[in-house]
């Protein structure tokens, strides 16, 4: 095995590499058994057959029992630092952007955790450029990771294109082996594997499910960065926890409230309907909603279908509409063909709420009034519509039976970010 592999991570091997040095992978600690690759509590039930204890929390990277142990090697940085700027990006940056990435690159040269808080479609991913090359460029080892696995293979080929570095992509069924490089673009469930690893890691969609809610994977962030770095997060939309942060001086903060075409967000419109969920229950769709898609298949436009469940999919079933969900086998392929453009309609849950980017298209919303779309949820959905100069406007409709306290929030997150944009020379699409 090379001994690369083992940089910066710990894993499970059957056989000890020639300069790695191991660790059980399941330690006693006041009488209780504790994971050392994702640091969770092994339950009293945790047990395989003869008694063996096993951590269930982490089963999805490989099983870790009483019997196993985890080799590492601590990080070295074996990257040169480079003469110049491995940035290849030829595009340009808004006045407003321009101003965000130079903040951006401050905070990250005097290594301080920050937040860049950023309206949907503002360029996120354009404005760390400059900082991402400047980190490289110093021989920095730079990790970019989501709990998402679309943004991740979206980000990927446009960060090999923009930044001449090698790169390692991670999340879990990847075809192509992992490489020790500069940048590694992963999942933040990959992050268990790494112990102290990187001196920068970008977080994007900080707030997204699971990442917001899960402990594990907050403390995956935490492990993954040497004790001497530091950590940038991205998102349109934080939780309560990261504005408390920023009131605390915990965390620097960059604000943009403008897309960098200048337009303003799509506005989020109401469409109320009877009991949706009991004609979804029946197989049927408000008519009011049947009428919207036809228009839309009449028009050739393409558009963005969001259900609230995986089971609401079957029932809500199109014609020349395609249906996804995470567990799909299929996910991939279908999203790129709706990329692609084969595809006219796509029906799908959450998992595209945000961090993807399709080019003119419209967002529906069934159940709008469902507890599963909180109101960043909403806003995110929101955000789908109108990321191109191209085409800056389109639909965002909610169907509800009622407009609830949440869609209102929703409703009142997109006019104040809009009043914030047209203070900053914003315009109507």
């Amino acid at each position: 095995m090379d001994k690369r592999q083992l940089f910066g991570r710990r894993l499970p091997l059957t056989q000890a590499p020639t300069g790695g040095h191991s660790i059980p992978a399941l330690r006693q600690v006041n009488g209780r058994w504790q994971c050392q690759r994702c640091h969770q509590w092994v339950g009293p039930a945790d047990q395989l057959p003869h008694g063996i204890p096993y951590c269930r929390h982490c089963l999805n990277l490989g099983r870790l029992t009483t019997h196993t142990k985890l080799y590492t090697i601590p990080e070295p940085n074996q990257f040169a630092t480079l003469t110049s700027s491995p940035l290849r990006w030829q595009g340009q940056l808004s006045p407003q952007q321009k101003a965000a990435a130079q903040a951006v690159l401050r905070h990250t040269q005097t290594k301080r955790d920050q937040l860049l808080w950023a309206v949907t479609g503002a360029g996120k991913t354009e404005i760390g450029f400059p900082a991402l090359a400047w980190a490289l460029q110093q021989g920095w080892r730079v990790a970019w990771t989501s709990p998402r696995v679309d943004v991740c293979l979206e980000l990927a080929p446009r960060l090999a294109q923009a930044i001449a570095v090698p790169q390692t992509v991670l999340y879990g069924g990847q075809p192509v082996p992992y490489v020790y490089c500069p940048l590694t673009i992963c999942t933040t469930h990959q992050l268990l594997r790494f112990e102290a690893a990187f001196d920068w890691l970008i977080v994007d969609e900080v707030d997204a499910f699971p990442l917001a809610t899960s402990p594990l994977l907050q403390l995956a962030i935490q492990r993954a960065q040497k004790p001497t770095g530091s950590h940038l997060y991205l998102t349109a939309t934080p939780g309560q926890d990261l504005q408390r942060q920023i009131r605390r001086h915990q965390l620097a903060v960059t604000y943009l409230p403008l897309r960098y075409h200048g337009y303003l967000l799509p506005p989020l419109r109401v469409k109320l309907v009877g009991d949706w969920r009991r004609q979804l229950d029946q197989r049927r769709l408000p008519g009011k909603l049947i009428r919207q898609v036809r228009r839309y298949q009449q028009t050739h436009q393409r558009y963005l279908l969001f259900v609230p469940h995986v089971q609401d999919l079957q029932h809500a079933g199109l014609d020349g509409g395609v249906t996804v969900h995470a567990a799909d086998p299929k996910r991939q392929a279908k999203v790129q063909a709706f990329r692609d453009h084969h595809v006219n309609g796509l029906l799908t849950t959450t998992i595209l709420e945000r961090g993807v980017t399709f080019p003119a298209v419209c967002v529906l919303i069934l159940g709008g009034d469902d507890p599963v779309f909180a109101t960043s949820a909403l806003v995110q959905i929101a955000g789908r519509v109108g990321r191109q100069r191209d085409h800056p406007g389109g639909d965002v409709l909610c169907y509800a039976t009622s407009q609830t306290r949440t869609i209102q929030r929703a409703q009142a997150m997109i006019n104040a970010l809009n009043r914030r944009g047209r203070r900053l020379g914003g315009r109507r699409p």
